[in-house]
Parts: C-alpha cells; sequence; structure tokens
C-alpha cells in the first residue's frame, strides 16, 4: 500500500466526527492498517508460523483533562457515526479552545517498504534452520536452539479536525537467537537479538545471523562459568548500550509528562534542578534513522524530535504529548505513543539514552576496589512514584582491585534512580544504542523502544546476591 491511498476517506471523517470536534480543545482519529508474520524455531524444528493482520479507528476528543475515546475495527461511515456519539459526552460543558495543530515534518528515517511482502517464509525457515545447524555445529554443548523472525509493517493515518491528515508507513524487523548449553549437567542460556527499522534484506543475512548467533553462545558459555554473586553495597560498573534499560526504566518513566503533571513521579516539581551528578546528560531522540524507536511523526502527527532531558546533572525538560503540554503550559515533544488504534496515547519514550563523558572504560574498571560491573540485564521492576528499582543481571562480573573477576550468577541491582543519578562519578567516552530489541510496556501497552549509555561508574548501589561481599 504506498502513501498516496487513504486508509479513510478525508471527506467521510469530516462529515461523521464534525459534531465531535465542535466543542472539543484538540483531537483526532488514528486510522491503523497493520500486518505481521512471526516465524520461530525450536529444538530444530519450526514451533510457530503465524501471519496476521488488523485494521480498526481510534477517536478521541480532549476538553481540558477530560478524554472521550471509542474505537472499532470497522472502517466505515456507520462505525465512524457510532464513535462520534459515545465521545460526545466528554465535551459537553464549558467553553472549548481549539489547539494549534502539530507542525508537519520532513522526516525520513525510514523507507514505506512492508517487510512481510518483502521477505519470504521459505526463505525464513531455511535461515532458522542455517542457525540451529550452525549453532551444533560449531559447539558440541549446545542443548537447545531457538530463533525468531518478526516482520512488522504498521499503516497510520492521523486525521485531525482542522482537516489536517498526516500518514507514516512504519516497518519493523526484529531477530532473536536462544540457546542452551550443558556442562557436567549444568545448564545456561544464552541470548542476543537486533532489529529495526529498515528492509529485511538487511537483517536477514549471514553475517548478522552468524553474529548473534556466537554471541548467544558467548554469553551461554560466560554463564556456565558463573560463581555466586556477592551481596552488599558496593561500587558497580554499568556496561555501555543495552544496559541503558535500567536508565530506561528507573529515570526515563519519571520524565515523561503525564506522571509530572499529576505529581506522581519523582521528579515532579524538579525542573530547573540538579537531579544528577555533574557531566549526565539524557536525551530522547526519536529522529535516528531505522532505530528501532524512530519515528517520522508520533501518533498524534507531532514531528518526532530530539528532546534533552537533564542537562550536565540539571533536569530541563520532559516528554511530552499534546494534551499533557497544553495543561503544563508547554510544548508537545513528538512523544506521544500508543500501541494500536485501540488504546490512547501518552507520553512515551523514543530512543533514550546518556550521552558519553570523557573517561576511558578500562580506567573506571581501574578504579574499582571490590565491586560488580553489570553488562547485560533482563526483567526489572520500578516504581515510578519513589523511583525504587530491581534488576535483574544476565551478565555480569566481579570486580577486584581494578581486575575483571569471574562472572556472576544470580545479580541484581536494588536501587532509587533519582538518587543513583547522583552517585555516578565517571562516564566513558563509548556511548552506544541498543541492538534494536526494546519493547516499552505502560498501562498495559507495549511500544517498540530504543536504550544507550556510556560506561557509567555508580560509586555505590546495593547489590542482591547469594555470598555476602
Amino acid at each position: 500500500m504506498t502513501l498516496d491511498v487513504s486508509l479513510l476517506d478525508e471527506e467521510l471523517v469530516a462529515k461523521n466526527t464534525k459534531d465531535a470536534f465542535t466543542k472539543a480543545d484538540d483531537g483526532e482519529v488514528f486510522v491503523e492498517a497493520s500486518e505481521r508474520r512471526i516465524v520461530g524455531l525450536d529444538d530444530s524444528r519450526i514451533t510457530t508460523a503465524t501471519r496476521s493482520s488488523e485494521a480498526g479507528f481510534g477517536l478521541r476528543v480532549i476538553k481540558g483533562d477530560r478524554v472521550g475515546y471509542a474505537h472499532s475495527d470497522n472502517l466505515d461511515e456507520a462505525a465512524l457515526k457510532r464513535a462520534s456519539d459515545a465521545v460526545a459526552l466528554a465535551t459537553e460543558a464549558g467553553q472549548s479552545v481549539a489547539a494549534k495543530a502539530p507542525n508537519k515534518t520532513n522526516h525520513n528515517l525510514y523507507g514505506s517498504h512492508n517487510p512481510v511482502e518483502l521477505s519470504s517464509f521459505a526463505d525464513e525457515v531455511a535461515l532458522l534452520e542455517a542457525v540451529d545447524a550452525y549453532c551444533r555445529e560449531k559447539d558440541a554443548q549446545v542443548v537447545q536452539v531457538r530463533a525468531n523472525i518478526a516482520l512488522n509493517h504498521q499503516r497510520v493515518e492521523i486525521h485531525r479536525p482542522d482537516g489536517q491528515v498526516t500518514r507514516d508507513d512504519r516497518p519493523l524487523v526484529r531477530v532473536d537467537v536462544s540457546v542452551i548449553v550443558e556442562k557436567d549437567g549444568r545448564r545456561e542460556t544464552g541470548h542476543f537479538g537486533y532489529g529495526g527499522r529498515d528492509l529485511p534484506g538487511n537483517f536477514l543475512t549471514r553475517d548478522r545471523w552468524q553474529a548473534a548467533a556466537d554471541e548467544a553462545l558467548r554469553q551461554a558459555h560466560v554463564n556456565l562459568e558463573a560463581i555466586p554473586a556477592p551481596a552488599g553495597e558496593m561500587e558497580v560498573v554499568l556496561g555501555a548500550g543495552w544496559p541503558g534499560i535500567l536508565l530506561h526504566e528507573a529515570v526515563g518513566h519519571g520524565l515523561e509528562g503525564d506522571f509530572n503533571r499529576k505529581k506522581t513521579s519523582a521528579f515532579a516539581g524538579l525542573m530547573g534542578q540538579r537531579v544528577a551528578a555533574k557531566g549526565v546528560t539524557v536525551i530522547d531522540d526519536g529522529t535516528i534513522t531505522g532505530r528501532r524507536g524512530s519515528l517520522n511523526v508520533d501518533d498524534e502527527g507531532s514531528p518526532s524530535q530530539k528532546t534533552t532531558l537533564i542537562e550536565d546533572g540539571i533536569l530541563v525538560g520532559y516528554m511530552q504529548d499534546r494534551m499533557n503540554a497544553r495543561l503544563m503550559g508547554m510544548e508537545a515533544t513528538g512523544n506521544g505513543r500508543r500501541e494500536s488504534y485501540a488504546h490512547q496515547p501518552m507520553p512515551r519514550m523514543t530512543n533514550t539514552y546518556m550521552l558519553g563523558g570523557k573517561d576511558k572504560s578500562e580506567d573506571i574498571i581501574a578504579s574499582i576496589g571490590r565491586g560488580i560491573y553489570a553488562v547485560s540485564f533482563g526483567g526489572g521492576q520500578v516504581d515510578i512514584t519513589s523511583g525504587k528499582f530491581v534488576f535483574s543481571c544476565t551478565e555480569a562480573y566481579l570486580v577486584e582491585n581494578g581486575t575483571i573477576k569471574a562472572p556472576v550468577k544470580g545479580a541484581t541491582l536494588i536501587g532509587n534512580g533519582p538518587e543513583s543519578l547522583h552517585t555516578i562519578s565517571m562516564i566513558a567516552d563509548d556511548m552506544a544504542l541498543d541492538s534494536g530489541i526494546g519493547t516499552c510496556g505502560k498501562a498495559g501497552q507495549g511500544v517498540p523502544v530504543g536504550v544507550g549509555q556510556p560506561t557509567i561508574k555508580l560509586d555505590r548501589l546495593t547489590v542482591g546476591g547469594t555470598e555476602t561481599a
């Protein structure tokens, strides 16, 4: 489907939603058509092969802080009329002041191609079988291989009350490889995934999947040699790239506009104040070409942008959608995102990362007396209001007297996001983004995101483990 073909006729939308928008401050009709294919292999057999598509629209009207929302999987006049009638209650009382339309975008961060159509099921099956054979031939200790390919295409169309229509075609590809190795009766897992918004042919190459398989095998063997993690408060080094997921969860969510407007964020009311050590600069950037979290426009039609959140330790910005920005007297930042037409938009991250500093990563390691070097993370939990977090490490090492020692198993990092920002004492010059696998959950909605950071040193953080430090 090309961009010049409408999902819903503009005149049809205008005719059937006019009454709904008459008394509203803002709103839109968000129209979506999506398609996806997932192919998965487990233990040398194709166990998943799905292809699905869906289409629908969501009609939102905003009056002050009141929102009316209705959605349907029928793209027809009758459904539009029913939705318009359903949201009318949200705009009955008081005067309305029509919000200014978002600026138009000149972003072209990814092509309008559909990965599902540009890749064949047979080729995907052959690739997954090749991954399985490669891992088993390379390593006799491999007892299980899992691999998945996920191809997505999302077409969105945003109709505003003033007649402005914004369209965007969003491709997305992801490849994951997991292995289980066994030695002396002990089994451990390694995983690596990658992806982004690009042609599938740029991801489904032998060089790319082989590198992913090699990394998964390396991680599994590291875990085979891991010893129980120490416990207690100690120095912690976070590696570059994917460890930025901790920054995303423990700090990033607290800088979203809705949490600050409602004063449920630990950062609420701190604009212009120091919230981190000097040298700490945190950015949300939805304009990086081909990245998983990037967008030409957000789900309200606003152009994505690069927003500085913390600059040299000072809080200077929040991520905003249109409603929260207006209610807080601020500008929208292109962060209005939703999982699908069945969900309302809210302030969400895109690609969130910390800028690099001037230190060298080897000097940071050398400065540690006794601590943990965390290279990769799995799951975690965060309380936005208090800032408290708990994250489990999937690859971490004991550091003693400036030397990396044995890998450790079962390490968890426990702390408070805002407080931890003040304990950052060294920032390396090796900032890296993740490999393109991030998905962010908020209020039951998941959206693709990117994370990143340089190697950093935290002077103190609680490490949960099974050994006493």
